[in-house]
């Protein structure tokens, strides 16, 4: 296995991550990151064969449990409920709980409702140059989520804020004021939903809250504390990639000069989806020694899948550095696959369906007015800003 150094904070990785991703492919599905640490997979084949492969899983093994910092213990209070990080019995058990709530047809009944928002951001949209992300991008996302769980529209500001402070945890190299603005962001978005909880336990409402609170499996409801990590996993996972999302994807069809009707809109939001996704890396503990492609995992060590380089591996996908929403179909792995497979990509795909048709076909003469660029966030990745003119 070959050990690669690659600094995720360099300007130029920043800015394309995948000519390194194609550099460490070259050299077989696994190499080691020095930078991390880690064994890192590349391929499809082995991204997909680890995430659908129940000998690895989120959960950190018992015996290596690291010590929590005191003053990161209200970030890690709230994880410690969060469905994204439990492996069954516990996992299945939340999972299952909140799938009775958020179902298909409950999410497929929002589409009048994000299209009505859509034409809403548009008609705001300021004169001139402005910045696509800030009044769309964002503000898409995050009011459909606190509609679709019932709390108040105009906390959208304080949700985004408290979201990013928190998933900032899982950025590169992080410093002590990241923590600490997480720990604070845990503290204030639990006590906030903590409210909105005890409020529908008494008044209940036609909202996601409620009905996750009378979801009941077995006999089992939700606790308290499952909830509020509930809502705020939903909240931040239900917007957080999907910012990045429409913001990528627009600069990309902006950029490759691609027609929304260049083909039927799942392929396009599909192909959008695969060629430049918000999350680009995601681990696993390998629960007992486990051979891949040819590699032995041992039992103990986080494997590192980078998503984004699996869906770029020209084995899988043809000329997959092109942006074609026409390609054959074939599954990415943006949102995962297998136990945690994203509960929130049908939204997310939904809201992409029905918002960028509305908005090229409004704005037929959208361009960009400044060449965009990528925060320094790894391992998410979304643009500092979407500069646009119409």
């Amino acid at each position: 296995m070959q050990s690669l150094s690659q600094s995720p904070n360099d300007p130029d990785f920043v800015q394309n991550p995948y000519a390194f991703y194609d550099r460490a492919r070259a050299a077989g599905p696994f190499f080691h990151w020095q930078e991390y640490g880690k064994t890192c997979a590349t391929s499809y084949a082995a991204v997909n064969a680890i995430l659908r492969d129940r000998r690895f899983g989120r959960e950190i093994p018992a015996d290596q449990q690291p010590e929590i910092a005191p003053h990161t213990m209200p970030f890690y209070a709230v994880e410690a409920h969060s469905m994204l990080e439990l492996e069954p019995p516990r996992h299945a058990r939340l999972r299952g709980l909140v799938m009775r709530a958020f179902t298909s047809r409950r999410i497929n009944a929002l589409a009048p409702e994000i299209a009505q928002l859509t034409h809403d951001l548009i008609d705001a949209f300021p004169k001139g140059d402005f910045n696509l992300l800030q009044h769309f991008g964002q503000s898409l996302p995050v009011t459909i989520i606190a509609r679709l769980l019932g709390v108040p529209e105009d906390m959208g500001d304080d949700l985004l804020r408290w979201s990013n402070a928190m998933v900032k945890m899982y950025i590169a190299g992080r410093s002590r004021a990241v923590e600490d603005a997480a720990a604070d962001a845990s503290r204030d978005f639990s006590t906030f939903m903590r409210s909105y909880v005890d409020a529908r336990r008494n008044q209940p409402a036609d909202d996601l809250i409620t009905h996750l609170i009378a979801a009941e499996e077995d006999g089992e409801k939700l606790s308290t504390d499952e909830l509020i990590t509930t809502c705020i996993l939903l909240l931040n996972a239900g917007h957080e990639a999907t910012v990045h999302t429409i913001g990528n994807g627009v600069k990309t069809l902006l950029e490759t000069g691609t027609a929304i009707d260049a083909a039927p809109i799942e392929a396009v939001v599909e192909e959008i989806i695969r060629f430049d996704p918000a999350l680009h890396m995601f681990t696993r503990y390998a629960y007992e020694d486990v051979e891949v492609m040819g590699h032995v995992i041992p039992k103990g060590s986080e494997v590192a899948l980078l998503l984004a380089a699996a869906n770029r591996d020209p084995a899988a996908f043809d000329a997959p550095d092109q942006f074609n929403p026409n390609r054959a179909a074939k599954a990415n792995l943006s949102f995962g696959a297998g136990l945690h497979f994203c509960v929130g990509a049908p939204l997310a795909r939904l809201e992409l369906q029905v918002a960028l048709p509305i908005l090229f076909d409004r704005l037929p003469n959208l361009r960009l007015s400044t060449p965009p660029r990528y925060a320094d966030l790894y391992h998410f990745h979304g643009l500092e800003r979407l500069m646009v003119t119409a």
